[in-house]
């Protein structure tokens, strides 16, 4: 870059750095340790000149953004600690889908297509009944939060132009039917209603919701959603752990993808699978 163009940069970054944080050119020149006439050089349109390296670090400092930044030689004003700390973030995860973090960054999504890996069965296409077996150990009214929510959220999936891709391991399924494992102690009538629900699903929602069922044995995912391009949450129990940084979250969806791509069933036959393991279910 020319000198003088990166001046210019440096001369513009600085004016809004010096508005956004509510200093005057005096404050930021006793901050500095330079002369007031200093500072109104650099903020010259006349003729734009670039700081010292320990002025610029100087400024940067206490406007609280990059050197960088100020240079030119990021698009992010954040300084480097700063930046690592937005774009990756640990948040509590609630044990319902009453989350408000959740709904919020469904809500920051809304127009993108989101991606969505589950750690059971999709919550918002649960049964009632099966979210209150679910979440009966737990806080007396996290059942019918988790209702509630389910019920908005479904409500937001019949109004939402925003695409909704679900890629489920296959045994889970086969688990759920069987009411093994994680499924033990839910009943044959609950379980065929689920299906049933999830089945129709499929059919009434598609292509707006579009599952995928896929091989473990072939292919893994841990638990996560990626959110259009803004960020990617991996959900490892206690604690959520979302990515904001742009190629991060590409490569999240680069991963779905894969899933999608060697998915066993495709979504376009997710019902009719679905369907052959109620009717597979025993009275």
């Amino acid at each position: 870059m020319d000198k003088r163009d990166r001046a210019e940069i440096f001369r513009q970054r600085l004016l809004q750095a010096i508005e956004r944080a509510g200093l005057s050119r005096s404050a930021l020149a006793r901050v500095a340790a330079v002369d007031r006439s200093t500072i109104g050089q650099l903020l010259s349109g006349d003729a734009p000149r670039l700081p010292n390296a320990q002025l610029a670090a100087d400024a940067a400092s206490a406007l609280g953004v990059s050197t960088d930044w100020l240079l030119g030689l990021t698009d992010r004003p954040e300084r480097p600690g700063d930046v690592v700390a937005a774009a990756m973030t640990m948040t509590q995860a609630a044990r319902t889908m009453a989350d408000t973090q959740l709904l919020d960054w469904h809500r920051e999504a809304a127009g993108y297509k989101i991606r969505h890996v589950p750690a059971t069965l999709p919550d918002m296409l649960k049964t009632e009944e099966v979210l209150r077996w679910e979440y009966e150990a737990f806080l007396s009214r996290t059942p019918d939060q988790a209702v509630a929510a389910m019920q908005d959220r479904v409500a937001w999936l019949r109004a939402s132009d925003s695409d909704y891709e679900i890629a489920l391991p296959l045994h889970e399924l086969r688990a759920f039917a069987e009411g093994s494992g994680y499924y033990a102690g839910l009943g044959v009538s609950a379980r065929r209603s689920q299906l049933d629900q999830l089945a129709r699903y499929c059919e009434e929602f598609f292509p707006a919701l579009r599952l995928f069922l896929f091989d473990t044995r072939k292919v893994f995912s841990a638990p996560l959603t990626v959110f259009g391009p803004l960020l990617a949450v991996i959900y490892v129990g206690s604690v959520y752990l979302a990515f904001r940084e742009r190629e991060r979250v590409r490569s999240m969806a680069t991963h779905f993808d894969w899933l999608v791509r060697e998915a066993t069933v495709d979504a376009r036959a997710a019902a009719a699978h679905i369907a052959a393991l109620r009717d597979s279910i025993a009275s």
